[in-house]
């Protein structure tokens, strides 16, 4: 089903789950620190489709955001149709920009790359020179991402400076060497970073590393992963900390917030299917760990919950590290109802605080499930897909996607 049903007055955990609901005045509350930051500091913000790209919810989006950061032929085009100028409910008549990048490209897709584009970003230095001609043919800037060998990431798994790392060039000659085709470079190097001295500092060594050639360019995208919306981060330092990196080298600063954009904006509502007790209490909801929030899986990391039995509570996962007395048998496992044996959204303390044991039909909501999980939701043992539904600003509440047994055998041959 591809049309979008307006449900008035509706009580939302009454709709049938799974579904994803987006909050389009949490995305505000963001977009309004963006704007802020992007206000004081003179960078511009682009919304990093690899982490969300939901486009139901681009209308409010594009007032504060200068444009879209791709990282695929699709993700360009899907920026350049549902956000850029052309796109349709647009009510900014700011010029919105378009990046396109990706860490390889075929020969075959960069023509219709191009066709979307307004600036370029290859990966390496042989992308480039196979590719620049296309570009500079059709008069589009052309970007390098650079890779500084350091980052803030504690994961390994998106460590951009991990060993033997394929993203962006790091050889200071080599990047000299083709200067005179680019006007600008991407350097990405931080991952869910919330402490501005780590980002200063790591800046600091890209200046240290990479000034001479900083002073020939135009524009520098910082990319994201840099958590500023953090409740106590210090936005006016970080704003003069870019304002003077961009005066410093007379360029223009870009941000490509994803987490950042969406941040608590987004909610995966689940019904309890079954219960059970092996040593501890386990509940089965209807929906996947790994079909729809596939991102915590591979980091090993819990759902945190937001709301359950319809009733809002602060209930935190039990860390894997608390030791066994922290680790009580009155805790709760709530598994996914897939196959998968590690198919877990966490293990919870129900303990000390006035929530029942849980029951079946009990409605549980886990929290941050905008960014790295609509993007990655599939198929896995025909699992129904969550639905995509949106509160709207004026409290409204949007079906915006619906999917059923035709969209699960379209996803096959």
């Amino acid at each position: 089903m591809n049309s979008t049903k307006t449900l008035q007055s509706i009580d939302v955990p009454a709709l049938p789950t799974p579904y994803y609901l987006l909050d389009e005045a949490a995305i505000v509350a963001n977009m309004q620190i963006i704007a802020r930051l992007c206000e004081l500091s003179g960078a511009k913000a682009l919304l990093a489709l690899k982490c969300f790209a939901t486009w139901g919810v681009f209308e409010v989006m594009q007032p504060y955001l200068h444009g879209t950061t791709s990282s695929s032929l699709n993700e360009v085009r899907l920026g350049y149709e549902t956000f850029g100028n052309n796109s349709n409910g647009s009510n900014s008549t700011d010029k919105k920009e378009t990046h396109a990048y990706s860490v390889a490209y075929s020969a075959d897709e960069i023509p219709e790359v191009l066709s979307y584009a307004d600036k370029i970003i290859f990966n390496s230095i042989s992308q480039l020179q196979a590719f620049k001609a296309q570009a500079q043919a059709k008069d589009i800037p052309i970007g390098l991402r650079l890779n500084p060998k350091t980052s803030n990431s504690s994961f390994i798994i998106a460590d951009p400076a991990r060993p033997f790392s394929r993203l962006g060039e790091h050889n200071k000659d080599k990047i000299t060497a083709i200067l005179s085709d680019i006007t600008g470079v991407m350097i990405h190097n931080n991952c869910e970073n919330d402490s501005f001295e780590a980002f200063s500092d790591s800046l600091a060594d890209i200046e240290a590393r990479f000034g001479d050639i900083l002073q020939q360019l135009d524009w520098v995208s910082l990319g994201g992963g840099i958590h500023f919306i953090a409740p106590n981060y210090p936005l006016e330092k970080l704003a003069k900390r870019l304002k003077d990196f961009s005066e410093k080298y007379g360029v223009q600063v870009y941000l490509e917030p994803g987490e950042a954009s969406i941040h608590g904006a987004g909610t995966l509502v689940t019904t309890v299917l079954d219960t059970m007790h092996n040593d501890k209490n386990l509940a089965v909801v209807d929906a996947s760990i790994e079909a729809h929030m596939l991102d915590l899986l591979i980091y090993r990391e819990s759902a945190p919950i937001v709301a359950i039995n319809e009733q809002p509570l602060d209930i935190a996962p039990v860390a894997s590290e608390d030791n066994e007395k922290q680790r009580s048998t009155d805790h709760t496992i709530i598994y996914g109802r897939s196959c998968l044996a590690g198919d877990i959204f966490g293990e919870y303390n129900f303990v000390n605080t006035a929530q029942k044991p849980l029951e079946i039909g009990d409605k549980i909501a886990f929290g941050n499930a905008a960014g790295y999980t609509m993007v990655k939701k599939n198929w896995f043992n025909g699992v129904n897909m969550p639905a995509i539904v949106i509160r709207r600003l004026d409290g409204s509440v949007d079906i915006q996607r619906e999917f059923d047994y035709q969209d699960y055998k379209a996803s096959l041959s």
